[in-house]
């Protein structure tokens, strides 16, 4: 079956967005096509306010409404905690302790992606060290989180600040016999005595 050409161009544009694959794009298209107007025109305004209104942080690169994110504006803090995208502040926000302050550096370090380290926000990094104790690597554990966590250490190691990486292993409530032979390996390197 072939879609009429509006239905056709609004499952493309859905198809678009991360994990959402062609039937559920169709099925995002037809619950729009089927919902009340008001409904409809309140999800544009929504997509058209946010793409408006919300921008990055002059400071961490968070996002935001206003020059400045609420947490640069009111939190004082000698630890940054270093992460790729702005969606990463909101997780590490839920834990209660993490009185941090936050950098965005816009991706990882990515050869194959033609992303370099001047393609980040590095520079920023380092000009915000004034005054910090402790920059906390927050990226992916995978390799070019990897990468990209070595390559800031490296930079501001030698600055006499001190540089950690969050802890990787076995998340709480795992089951051993299930984990693989990476996660172990971390978990035993990131081992804590009691």
């Amino acid at each position: 079956m072939k879609y009429i050409e509006p239905l056709a161009r609004l499952i493309a544009s859905l198809t678009k967005l991360p994990s959402v694959g062609q039937k559920t794009a169709a099925r995002y298209a037809y619950s729009i096509l089927n919902s009340d107007k008001a409904d409809t025109d309140e999800l544009i305004e929504a997509i058209r306010e946010v793409k408006e209104k919300v921008h990055f942080c002059s400071v961490c690169g968070n996002y935001t409404e206003n020059e400045i994110c609420d947490i640069c504006a009111t939190r004082k803090s000698s630890v940054i905690c270093v992460v790729q995208e702005p969606k990463d502040i909101l997780a590490l926000e839920k834990v209660k302790d993490a009185e941090v302050l936050y950098h965005v550096l816009g991706g990882v370090i990515s050869p194959l992606d033609h992303v370099g380290p001047n393609d980040l926000r590095i520079k920023e990094l380092l000009a915000r060290l004034n005054g910090i104790d402790e920059v906390i690597l927050a990226t992916n554990p995978d390799v070019e989180g990897e990468a990209t966590a070595m390559y800031i250490s490296r930079l501001i190691k030698p600055m006499g600040i001190k540089v950690t990486r969050i802890a990787r292993g076995l998340p709480e409530g795992s089951v051993i016999e299930f984990a693989d032979e990476s996660t172990l390996s971390r978990a035993l390197l990131s081992r804590t005595e009691l």
